[in-house]
């Protein structure tokens, strides 16, 4: 049993390595190609000096996670810029400080692909993986990336929660899980949702500095809502202070 779980566990990573080169060449929407290169061209003054990364971001994770976190899109000059999702901009230090202390990461900050950084129990990913103008994509560009994230959710068998950062997160997810449920599930702040099979939904305010500048996302909203997906991904829901071991 021991070598078997070993069998699938290397055939599991074996398949999300190979999605995240596809996903990382992808060339699809050519609104989207323009912009994330565009920006890897101009940069910001701060990081002048780096190469950008410029290309869909892939997920990031552990490829046993019971717990998959689905962003909007990679930021300009976070993900777009180091190529990690949530990695390298305010969204990404508000995140994964609240993964630390929710134990589901081993260290509460995120500045590149080379930081250290490990997750336990979690994957994270996003509705749209290029970096889109004004934070905006199309339904049709969501529509175009979302098989992306059907085919981790595919490898990543022992998700059993789907948190969502966001109303676009939101609709994304249950397009994938239920396209037509009867009543539609409104998103919200802590809104679940529970369809006959696959995995259950978890609505967060997103993480950006328009809800965490202005107090409509606080530090222990994050935390209760991460404490929820814990429990119900089944995993222990004790408070942690100390991140993953």
């Amino acid at each position: 049993m021991a070598a078997e779980r070993r069998m699938t566990q290397s055939l599991r990573e074996s398949g999300l390595t190979a999605l995240a080169a596809e996903i990382s060449a992808c060339r699809r929407c050519p609104r989207l190609v323009a912009w994330r290169e565009e920006v890897g061209r101009r940069k910001r003054a701060a990081y002048a000096t780096e190469d950008y990364w410029a290309r869909p971001v892939p997920g990031f994770g552990d490829s046993s996670a019971r717990i998959a976190i689905l962003g909007l899109a990679p930021g300009a000059h976070g993900a777009n810029r180091t190529g990690r999702m949530f990695t390298g901009d305010r969204s990404g230090e508000f995140l994964y400080a609240a993964l630390w202390r929710a134990g589901l990461a081993n260290q509460p900050s995120s500045h590149a692909l080379d930081d250290g950084l490990a997750l336990r129990d979690c994957w994270i990913s996003a509705a749209v993986r290029c970096v889109p103008p004004a934070n905006r994509p199309t339904p049709a560009e969501r529509d175009t990336c979302l098989p992306f994230f059907e085919r981790e959710m595919a490898l990543l068998a022992g998700v059993r929660v789907i948190l969502c950062l966001g109303a676009f997160a939101w609709e994304a997810a249950l397009r994938l899980c239920c396209p037509q449920p009867r009543p539609r599930p409104r998103f919200a702040h802590g809104a679940q949702w529970h369809g006959q099979r696959g995995a259950a939904l978890l609505g967060s305010f997103h993480p950006s500095q328009q809800n965490t500048f202005t107090g409509r996302l606080t530090a222990p909203m994050m935390d209760a809502v991460l404490v929820r997906a814990r429990e119900l991904a089944g995993l222990d829901i004790r408070t942690r202070t100390g991140g993953a071991t």
